[in-house]
């Protein structure tokens, strides 16, 4: 039986620098936003927020909000609040980034966000892949 010290100090995902886009320079250098991994708490969270009940008390999920607020939600740098990012591309977070990015860039940034939160794989896929080595 192994014991539970993986669990008390499993391994830290890192953040992560991305290019989202060569339109961001500065001093010749490509500058990368940095993106942390969502927790499951912050995922949930978010679900509810972005789930309403209809006057039938039917759930509605709003799929896109919930998107655009999971990748703002993960950007650590640029930091989205910044008064002067805000002055110019709007207010708020989700704002920001739908202002300041291209739809190429904003998709590119939301896969690696929910790539390094773990959203992008199949743990069941792991398991079959694990077997055939």
């Amino acid at each position: 039986m192994s014991s539970l010290k993986a669990f008390l100090n499993p391994v830290q995902v890192e953040n992560k620098e991305v290019v989202v886009s060569n339109r961001f320079m500065e001093e010749g250098k490509v500058i990368p936003f940095i993106i942390r991994p969502i927790t499951q708490k912050e995922n949930e969270f978010l679900i509810k927020k972005y789930t309403r009940k209809d006057k039938k008390g039917a759930e509605n999920f709003n799929r896109t909000e919930y998107v655009q607020a999971l990748t703002a939600c993960a950007v650590v740098f640029p930091n989205l609040n910044d008064a002067k990012l805000q002055e110019k591309y709007g207010l708020g977070d989700t704002e920001v980034l739908k202002n300041m990015l291209l739809v190429g860039e904003y998709a590119t940034l939301a896969s690696e966000v929910q790539t390094l939160s773990g959203l992008d794989t199949d743990i069941n896929e792991d398991i079959e892949e694990a077997k055939n080595e």
